[in-house]
């Protein structure tokens, strides 16, 4: 029961104060092109703030991509200013490329970006970063579609976003709720190797990096956030919407012809290294079933359109065995590549060859199916026909799934995953021991099939807030360059199984 001395609403959530805590592990990035007016402002509203919460050591990153007004000189000077701000400096447009090139450079731990507006409340940093430094996720995004999030915007604004999502998760079937909010961060090992496979340099450069990141099975944690637009946002909504419509056009074609190499980025079960050996947990099951069963619809809609014209010209049983074989074989070839993404031509005949083995025991089904029908009445409605049909595919359909993912499509643990590193990029901006990026033009983004072989993605280790991490005005380090893995640090290295964890129940 309410007194009147009960308070209305609930006090406002402060962070407690933190110190530092030596080298930076967090490096935000705030890509800026002319804007003169809000990058101060922006620049120490955020410093305040992670100054006063943020429980580790920080670099705040100004990205100037191209600015023609007096934005480099207000950024020279809060970098002279503050020490933990720095400026960088590119002779090209594209937030997409600028964040690439801070994050390829940089060597903080964590790496993160927001939009210089700061439409996003900044209490929803900690939260988005922490998953990250304690291993838990691999990258972590601000939503504002969230359930809990608390969003201030006109109703355009909001149907283009709600609109954009729908055809994100229609088209490249993404899982996660919001890609375009200005409030992001990945974990710098994971950068390595995911930035090289990213084409696009400009507004769809967030969508395309989840989209990969999604499928490649990395961990993708979300951040209800609280926003309020900006009314004087820049960006032109025309020429970025059709951006981003031929960025999901052409990242779905790549994943449609399986040119993107996702099995070199994706994660072992686990993190401890013990964990590889386990066996047969199923990878994928709920998603084969859903694959399995929207083929599987289609193929019988397909076979009894056919069975019906097969009717008109011969006899149940042959059109029933024309009807399947045809049905049999594209269904054969929409599972190998839809319901268990087998890609290419490697092992087709086989598969079909396996297919109608599978076929054969539909077939099996169905026509006695028919012929217990015909041997219970003589004249059988078609009607009738096909409602036995339908019963003995459902029963040939548990079969069929089974069959295929057992035999025709099995999971082959014991072959060895392919392996590659981010492709080295003379062009790529270098970081001296002085801190300061010396920026070369980079040529055009190389096509997915280019990349040369890398290194398996190194495991998510866990950070602790006495984790000491190496100096980094020791060593020059040129951004992708990952081939001699020189770029790992000590936030990045397996740990190896202790001779003393032993545990005499383990047979290994």
């Amino acid at each position: 029961m309410r007194t009147d001395s009960s308070p209305g609403t609930l006090p406002a959530r402060e962070h407690l104060p933190a110190g530092d805590a030596g080298t930076p592990v967090l490096d935000v990035v705030i890509p800026v092109y002319n804007e003169e007016k809000d990058l101060q402002p922006c620049v120490l509203r955020l410093h305040d703030h992670l100054k006063r919460t943020f429980p580790y050591a920080f670099r705040i990153t100004i990205a100037d991509n191209a600015s023609t007004d007096t934005t480099p000189l207000v950024a020279a000077r809060l970098e002279e200013e503050i020490p933990e701000v720095s400026n960088f400096r590119l002779e090209q447009k594209g937030r997409g490329r600028a964040l690439r090139t801070v994050w390829s450079a940089s060597e903080a731990p964590i790496l993160a970006y927001m939009d210089v507006d700061l439409s996003t409340d900044l209490n929803a940093l900690l939260p988005l970063v922490a998953p990250l430094i304690s291993g838990h996720s691999d990258l972590a995004i601000g939503s504002r579609l969230a359930r809990s999030s608390r969003v201030v915007r006109g109703p355009k604004r909001e149907f283009i976003s709600r609109a954009y999502n729908l055809i994100l998760r229609g088209s490249l079937q993404a899982r996660f709720s919001d890609a375009q909010c200005g409030f992001k961060a990945i974990r710098r090992d994971v950068a390595q190797v995911l930035l090289p496979l990213v084409e696009d340099t400009g507004w769809f450069f967030d969508t395309e990096m989840l989209v990969i990141a999604e499928r490649a099975g990395l961990r993708i944690h979300e951040v209800p956030v609280d926003w309020v637009d900006d009314p004087d946002s820049t960006v032109h909504i025309v020429k970025t919407a059709t951006e981003d419509l031929k960025g999901v056009w052409r990242v779905g074609k790549a994943l449609a012809t399986g040119s993107l190499p996702l099995d070199r980025i994706t994660r072992p079960f686990g993190d401890d290294p013990r964990d590889r050996e386990i066996q047969d947990v199923p990878k994928g099951l709920a998603r084969q079933l859903v694959g399995f069963c929207v083929v599987g619809g289609l193929s019988t809609l397909f076979y009894l359109v056919l069975y019906s014209v097969f009717r008109q010209f011969g006899g149940s049983q042959v059109a029933n065995a024309l009807a399947l074989l045809v049905s049999a074989v594209a269904n054969t070839a929409a599972n190998r590549r839809l319901t268990f993404g087998v890609r290419g031509s490697g092992g087709a005949v086989r598969h079909q060859a396996q297919g109608l083995v599978v076929f054969g025991i539909g077939l099996a089904l169905t026509s006695g199916s028919l012929a217990a029908l015909n041997a219970a009445t003589s004249d059988p409605a078609h009607s009738t026909e096909l409602a036995v049909l339908i019963a003995a595919n459902l029963a040939a359909t548990v079969l069929r799934f089974l069959l295929f993912r057992a035999w025709v499509f099995p999971d082959r643990r014991d072959t060895p995953a392919s392996t590659v590193v981010a492709s080295h990029n003379p062009s790529s901006p270098t970081y001296s021991a002085d801190r300061q990026p010396q920026y070369q033009p980079a040529g055009a983004p190389q096509p997915y099939q280019s990349y040369a072989p890398q290194p398996p993605l190194p495991q998510r280790p866990a950070a602790h807030p006495n984790m000491q991490y190496p100096s980094h005005q020791t060593t020059q380090f040129r951004a992708g360059e990952v081939a001699d893995r020189s770029w790992e640090d000590a936030t990045m290295h397996l740990q190896p199984v202790r001779p003393t964890d032993n545990d005499p129940r383990d047979s290994r």
